[in-house]
């Protein structure tokens, strides 16, 4: 019975007081080696996310920039105008397309693409307005008042334009022209280092020149009748009425 006794308490025995604090040392020195090793990688970790995110989102920016610009329309400013409504330089420009975004109705839009400076760091925005057309002897910086502007760009990326014609010349304005640029060249640099990043890119003008006259529907009937003189096809002359 005694014997019966002791072996049940020698298996109920468990750690010593030594070993518990030997297994709790040890447990801190993994721990204290995990958490090294974790600050050493997160930063890293944070800094390629940040990376990419920041990557995704200037490529978001330049695909919208370039389609706003090769959507550019050859619209005058006024009545009284033939040259279209179309000014840029190498840090902005405004040109006229047709009107995009959620609760827009078909129309057209005065579109500014530019620097400013936002909260003291340069960022490029895009704005906004309805087009109308201007009265005579207005300039259109006087009358157009852009709005609801969103931020493309931030510091330390800056953005720079430059416009080509036909002959693919590209110069840093394109200022009173009669035509619209046929590309434009869009160029994204480090502020600091000045290094041009690898999304820079030349977009296409789908339009450069305005559209021909349509036309008229007497013009049309001259050429249906031409047409069919040249192909002699007279129209028979019609029976007589029998007595």
């Amino acid at each position: 019975m005694t014997v019966t006794r002791a072996t049940e308490r020698c298996g109920e025995r468990g750690f010593t007081l030594i070993e518990a604090l030997v297994a709790l040392a040890l447990t801190g020195l993994i721990l204290s080696a995990l958490a090294t090793l974790t600050a050493q990688w997160l930063p890293n970790w944070n800094r390629g996310i940040d990376r990419i995110q920041r990557s995704e989102v200037l490529g978001i920016a330049m695909q919208r920039i370039a389609a706003d610009l090769a959507a550019a329309e050859y619209v005058p400013a006024g009545d009284d105008k033939k040259k279209p409504l179309f000014d840029g330089s190498a840090l902005s420009v405004t040109f006229v397309r047709t009107a995009l975004g959620p609760d827009v109705g078909i129309g057209l839009d005065v579109v500014r693409i530019g620097e400013t400076s936002d909260r003291g760091q340069f960022a490029t925005v895009r704005s906004r307005a309805p087009f109308a057309p201007l009265p005579s002897g207005v300039s259109p910086s006087e009358q157009i008042h852009v709005s609801d502007p969103v931020v493309l760009l931030r510091s330390p990326l800056r953005l720079s334009l430059s416009y080509a014609g036909p002959d693919h010349a590209f110069r840093d304005s394109w200022h009173d022209m009669d035509k619209l640029p046929a590309l434009i060249m869009l160029t994204v640099r480090e502020a600091g280092s000045g290094r041009v990043l690898s999304v820079s890119t030349v977009t296409r003008v789908h339009v450069d020149a305005a559209a021909a006259a349509g036309k008229s529907d007497d013009g049309a009937a001259n050429d249906d009748t031409k047409d069919s003189a040249r192909d002699g096809g007279q129209a028979a002359p019609a029976k007589q009425g029998g007595t």
